[in-house]
């Protein structure tokens, strides 16, 4: 009996050590890189998104919020003259963001996330890139959507700013905490 008690000790001394340094690897890995998750959100779905990407890097979060906020009738994609239509159509939009964020250069990776519009990233991401030096980061793209999938707004976004170090990005539609883990840590943070 007391072999048998002794072993079962040995088992759960074991796995607690194991899980204990699983659990400092991840810590470790995740304190390697200075994180930040900056992310538009007009209806809470990518907010959500991003609060699974930060939880799973240890990242900081930060929302890209327009200055004037968009209402639903600025988000209604069926009326051409609504607020969303307007600036989709006009590739120079840029929509004013209400506050910067600042020391940017303290970050080493940007993941960028962002509801997919008509194929691509609202204008307004397009604002954050271009008032934030990202030069020297990884950028790292995920975005959320009722349709489309992430590789047209991800191509756009590379081609209209080729001097970023673009990592490859994901759709993070109904995405559960785990899976986001795992994409972040294949990415290798």
């Amino acid at each position: 009996m007391y072999k048998f008690l002794l072993i079962l000790l040995s088992v759960v001394g074991m796995a607690t050590a194991t899980s204990a340094q699983q659990k400092q690897d991840m810590n470790s890995r995740q304190s390697n890189h200075k994180i930040l998750v900056a992310y538009f959100s007009a209806t809470g779905t990518t907010a959500r998104a991003a609060q699974k990407v930060a939880h799973a890097t240890g990242g900081e979060l930060y929302a890209i919020t327009p200055a004037q906020p968009y209402t639903d009738a600025d988000l209604n994609w069926n009326d051409k003259q609504s607020r969303s239509s307007v600036e989709m159509n006009d590739q120079k939009a840029r929509p004013a963001i209400k506050s910067q964020k600042g020391k940017i250069a303290d970050y080493d990776v940007v993941f960028i996330g962002y509801p997919i519009w008509w194929g691509l990233a609202p204008r307004i991401v397009n604002t954050f890139i271009e008032s934030h030096d990202l030069k020297g980061r990884t950028v790292i793209p995920f975005a959320t959507s009722g349709g489309s999938g992430i590789a047209n707004s991800v191509a756009e976004l590379q081609k209209a700013y080729p001097g970023l170090n673009w990592q490859k990005g994901r759709l993070l539609n109904r995405t559960d905490e785990q899976t986001v883990r795992q994409w972040v840590e294949a990415l290798g943070y």
